[in-house]
């Protein structure tokens, strides 16, 4: 027999705008990451929502962990609660001012609380802020 008449023909396919993959802008990835810690367990509803795996949605929460995906994004608000000083309501003497120590709550993105005097040095905090909400 001739050898070459067992070969298989090729055939080469090129990826067209129409194809499966898709991209996906940084705007989009955190649209669809903050969707998806909106509330408990809605990773697998949020990636079959936007026809993802959810491979794909648990690395890009990963990245948005860790900062990745914060590039593009603009200023954001934060929510504040301005609470009165539970020392000076009350009816008993309070100790002097130089004695109490005003302290402030910080609230981050993952959770977690941030209680820090006021006299925190404001460069020492916006150090620290990034790392603890990634950790």
């Amino acid at each position: 027999m001739d050898a070459h008449s067992f070969s298989s023909r090729v055939e080469v396919l090129s990826v067209t705008d129409s194809g499966r993959r898709r991209r996906w802008t940084v705007e989009e990835k955190i649209r669809i990451v903050e969707e998806s810690f909106s509330r408990p367990r809605a990773v697998s509803a949020t990636a079959r929502r936007h026809e993802i795996s959810r491979a794909l949605l648990t690395r890009w929460r990963a990245e948005y962990r860790a900062g990745l995906l914060e590039c593009c994004r603009g200023p954001a608000f934060s929510p504040v609660a301005v609470m009165a000083n539970p020392a000076s309501t009350t009816a008993v003497a309070a100790p002097a001012a130089s004695a109490v120590e005003t302290k402030i709550e910080i609230v981050l993105g993952n959770g977690r609380r941030v209680v820090a005097p006021v006299s925190i040095d404001p460069a020492a905090l916006a150090r620290l802020l990034p790392v603890l909400d990634r950790a």
